[in-house]
């Protein structure tokens, strides 16, 4: 009787008509698809945790700060003297990336060379780790480097 009533309740109702073999049977749970579709937002819980709210703050400053940033690349491009030069400067580095990611492409292919290349990377950095990270008089001889460098580029080193 009480497997009959588990079943009952389980079942919805059903069970009381199961012979006993059957009733004591665990129970089958019989869900719908459509309760695991990922892409049917509207049936997922909704969740009540984080609650916006919408106020009339004074946006122009987002808007002024866009058209600042415009008005001042019009104005860094009409002090460009060579635009010609500047253009082909920008091509040429538009065609080096693709170039580049063909050759990457390319060699990414290769069955065998990217696990070659993937460990000259991690001996590369190994290196790299204990030759200029690893002690304390190396990070300063490379912030000294990097400082010197970022001077040569800048143009501002003495000689």
């Amino acid at each position: 009787m009480a497997a009959t009533a588990y079943s009952t309740s389980v079942l919805g109702g059903a069970g009381a008509l199961l012979p006993a073999v059957a009733a004591a049977a665990p129970p089958t749970v019989h869900l719908s698809r459509r309760s695991f579709s990922p892409l049917r937002l509207q049936d997922a819980p909704r969740l009540s945790l984080l609650w916006a709210k919408a106020s009339s703050d004074d946006t122009s400053t987002s808007a002024a700060s866009g058209d600042e940033l415009v008005d001042d690349l019009k104005a860094k491009w009409d002090a460009v003297e060579n635009k010609s030069t500047v253009l082909t400067y920008a091509g040429g580095a538009i065609v080096a990336v693709w170039f580049s990611s063909v050759i990457v492409g390319a060699v990414n292919s290769l069955p065998l060379l990217p696990k070659i290349m993937e460990l000259v990377g991690l001996g590369y950095t190994g290196w790299f780790v204990y030759r200029y990270l690893l002690f304390k008089e190396s990070r300063k001889q490379l912030a000294d480097d990097v400082d010197s460098l970022k001077k040569s580029i800048a143009g501002t080193e003495t000689e």
